[in-house]
């Protein structure tokens, strides 16, 4: 059932944030394949050394630390859920000898952070899992410096795409939308960025809207995705969501699991993901005037 569908259960979403990935092995190793190159390119040319740069969940931490060396010597503030979240990226920044970074356990939705800290807030992959998108976007708009960018980049499950077709896979994208639904995200945020940043209060002058993508169409790709998603699917939280809500059994799970395989195996296998990318930039006068208004 979508919650969003009854009177009140909206309301109730708003009150709580689900990360319906969780951190099982399978989520993880996604996230660590992850780089700024292929999943920030359209901040990087607006970095420069010397910028401060705040991360909202910044998952596993393989693109805060590429931002890092962007801004050197510039710090960098990562941010998490969770100290057990956080610890993901210290081990990263850990591992790289990284001393720029700063950690702070922080809520997306009340940074508990100054006004005007930092010349960069940047999001990748997060307002997707918030009931309130543009609360988050008001929140990065209130810690960066008049005249500094807001940069948030999401994917859209709708715009999922794939060859062959195999229905198997259709009804796991299915159902992977109606549980992000069900815990108060948005799978398909990555379409509606640009419209959550004019609700957040930027102006049209002030913002730009792209698309970037992943694809998986080599065999160590298409394998590498494949086993992540069949794995997750299976074994993280998803998996346990799907059981426990009645809306899959375990001998789904399995199938769409062989699903998964089955497309990979496929030479004519061919996968892609569509993500949605806003960058903003907030006048002087705009932000002063909208701070004097709320105070």
């Amino acid at each position: 059932m979508n919650l969003m569908n009854t009177a009140g259960q909206g309301a109730a979403n708003e009150l709580r944030c689900v990360y319906t990935h969780g951190y099982h092995d399978s989520v993880l190793r996604s996230h660590r394949w992850r780089t700024a190159e292929n999943s920030a390119a359209y901040l990087l040319p607006h970095l420069a050394p010397g910028m401060s740069l705040l991360d909202i969940g910044c998952g596993a931490g393989t693109i805060t630390a590429d931002l890092a060396t962007r801004v050197a010597p510039g710090r960098v503030t990562a941010v998490e859920i969770s100290e057990a979240a956080l610890r993901l990226a210290r081990d990263e920044a850990a591992r790289r000898g990284q001393a720029s970074i700063d950690f702070r356990v922080a809520d997306a939705r009340s940074l508990s952070l100054p006004d005007a800290a930092f010349d960069v807030v940047h999001a990748h992959q997060v307002l997707q899992h918030l009931a309130d998108p543009v609360g988050a976007l008001r929140e990065m708009r209130r810690v960066c410096r008049p005249g500094g960018i807001i940069a948030a980049r999401d994917g859209d499950f709708g715009t999922f795409t794939w060859h062959p077709h195999h229905p198997d896979l259709d009804e796991w994208l299915t159902l992977y939308s109606q549980a992000a639904t069900d815990n108060g995200g948005n799978p398909h945020a990555g379409r509606h960025l640009r419209a959550w940043a004019l609700a957040a209060g930027f102006r049209e002058t002030d913002l730009a809207a792209t698309a970037g993508s992943w694809c998986f169409a080599s065999q160590e790709d298409r394998t590498w995705w494949a086993n992540t998603w069949a794995e997750r699917t299976t074994r993280s939280d998803l998996g346990r969501q799907l059981v426990a809500s009645g809306t899959a059994t375990p001998t789904d799970l399995d199938r769409f699991a062989r699903a998964w395989h089955q497309w990979a195996a496929n030479p004519d296998g061919w996968f892609a993901v569509l993500h949605g990318e806003i960058i903003c930039r907030e006048s002087d006068v705009g932000l002063v005037v909208e701070r004097m208004w709320h105070a």
